[in-house]
């Protein structure tokens, strides 16, 4: 395998980004992750397919990116760009990449500049599938992926949703913004291609805040919003996983590449929880169980009395999901992570409860956050101590719950078993 690349560019100089576009209808959406990339700052070089051009015109492209588009490795053929563009990216995305293009790159077909560029490229490749649920699910389909994945390309699972025309099924390209936040991860990480440390792993995620109701129309709830959650998924794909995300209660767009189980109660998060977790290499318990529930729920709005008075609601405890993955694990070698969002009392400081806790849950790895005031609820930043049962603790300063991720993550690769 030839490893020459051109030198990286220097500290400050803009990412250098190949768009590669293949002949979906899907072809339109790339046009705001193009746009994406431009505005923060990204050097990006669009290359389509001629059948990309059939749904979006090369016009359109060089206007959006700033740049001349061809399709051919005839055009400036003294600049050699069927291998000068792989050679200088820092990144080559494809979105959406066809079953043709995967058919092609798998099998190492160099019949246009885009997949002359695919061969050349020494940096991470990025590949969003978009097509019908029949070509996804297809035996020839599924291989290619395979072999792509073996060879280290990240080959983003397609959404589920409306397809062309009345279809709906696997097969959606993902939204643009979150194909672009797996695409930003992927290039802060730098590294070669095939740097995916979580590659043929499978985690499981859980996020947001669980509701018990009193009636119709109340409930028992948190103030979690599931944006560490949401950015431990993000990382996990980014890294190469394939990734369950329950998401409870969570108003957040998907993270690329997830698949996501909707919950509402705890005993919902707790059987989705368990039965992932059967499978998985990981399980990352951020999500905020409420501990208790009533002990009956009204079928009818409950009234205010005219005298004033306030109902007497009885309570009794949800299960502890974070001690049951962790004391009941399904497969040795599973790395269970729980969090704790303490406040500290007059029976202990913050990390005095947090190890209490991690004794008592049984967990590998603890992410311990001082919520005193409301702090990280709703923030985009959050701070933290990373408690393992080995007796470790790593403080992370504060930070983006992104960066938060990626610490986490990089213990967990620590502690899973040879794969």
């Amino acid at each position: 395998m030839n490893d020459r690349r051109e030198a990286a560019p220097p500290s400050g100089a803009r990412p250098r980004v190949v768009l590669g576009v293949s002949g979906g209808i899907a072809a339109y959406k790339a046009c705001e992750l193009l746009r994406r990339f431009t505005e923060s700052g990204h050097d990006v070089t669009v290359v389509p397919t001629e059948a990309a051009l059939q749904f979006v015109g090369a016009p359109t492209w060089a206007a959006l990116s700033g740049k001349p588009v061809s399709t051919d490795v005839w055009t400036d053929v003294h600049e050699v760009p069927h291998v000068r563009l792989g050679q200088s990216a820092d990144l080559v995305v494809v979105a959406p990449a066809t079953a043709n293009l995967l058919a092609r790159a798998a099998h190492g077909v160099a019949d246009d500049l885009l997949t002359t560029t695919l061969l050349t490229a020494r940096c991470p490749v990025v590949l969003a599938p978009a097509m019908h649920t029949e070509m996804w699910e297809h035996a020839a389909t599924r291989a290619n992926v395979a072999t792509l994945r073996e060879r280290g390309v990240l080959v983003i699972e397609p959404a589920e949703g409306r397809l062309t025309g009345a279809d709906t099924g696997k097969g959606r390209l993902p939204e643009p913004g979150e194909i672009f936040e797996i695409c930003t991860q992927v290039l802060a990480r730098g590294g070669a291609a095939g740097d995916l440390d979580l590659a043929g792993r499978h985690v499981v995620v859980s996020a947001g805040g669980t509701r018990e109701y009193l009636d119709p129309v109340r409930f028992l709830g948190n103030r979690s919003s599931g944006l560490q959650g949401y950015a431990l998924a993000r990382a996990a794909v980014a890294r190469g996983a394939e990734v369950t995300l329950v998401s409870a209660n969570v108003a957040l767009p998907d993270p690329a590449g997830a698949k996501v189980v909707r919950v509402e109660t705890t005993g919902q998060l707790r059987d989705a929880v368990v039965g992932a977790a059967a499978g998985a290499d990981a399980v990352v318990m951020a999500a905020a169980p409420a501990d208790f529930r009533p002990t009956d729920v009204s079928t009818s709005k409950i009234k205010k009395a005219g005298d004033g008075s306030a109902p007497s609601i009885g309570l009794q405890q949800n299960p502890d999901i974070l001690h049951e993955i962790s004391t009941e694990r399904a497969r040795p070698g599973t790395v269970v992570v729980g969090f704790a969002a303490e406040t500290g009392d007059d029976t202990g400081s913050v990390l005095d409860l947090a190890r209490e806790k991690l004794a008592r849950k049984g967990c590998d790895l603890l992410v311990v956050n001082d919520v005193s005031g409301g702090a990280v609820f709703g923030s985009p930043d959050n701070q933290a101590v990373l408690l393992g049962a080995d007796g470790s603790a790593t403080e992370v300063p504060r930070g983006s719950k992104t960066a938060l991720a990626h610490v986490i993550w990089d213990a967990v690769v620590r502690r899973l078993p040879a794969g």
